[in-house]
């Protein structure tokens, strides 16, 4: 007799996980980059540049806002 349990682990599935990346964070990072870009290019004071290095990681925000003002008025 044995202490076993009846299942054995070979026959136990463990659970599989896939990590898909999509080509958005792809898009997304150059996006962030080209952000930096431009953000930088109008900071004269080291606060600018604080504000632009922020900016540009939230600019998909700034975007959308943008859009809904641009709409509004519309």
């Amino acid at each position: 007799m044995t202490t076993e349990p009846s299942v054995s682990k070979q026959n136990q599935e463990k659970p599989k996980f896939v990590i898909q990346s999509n080509q958005s964070d792809a898009v997304y990072g150059i996006g962030i980059i080209g952000a930096w870009v431009y953000f930088f290019k109008h900071a004269a004071t080291t606060e600018e540049r604080i504000k632009a290095f922020f900016k540009g990681f939230f600019w998909p925000a700034f975007l959308v806002y943008e859009l809904f003002v641009f709409l509004n008025k519309a």
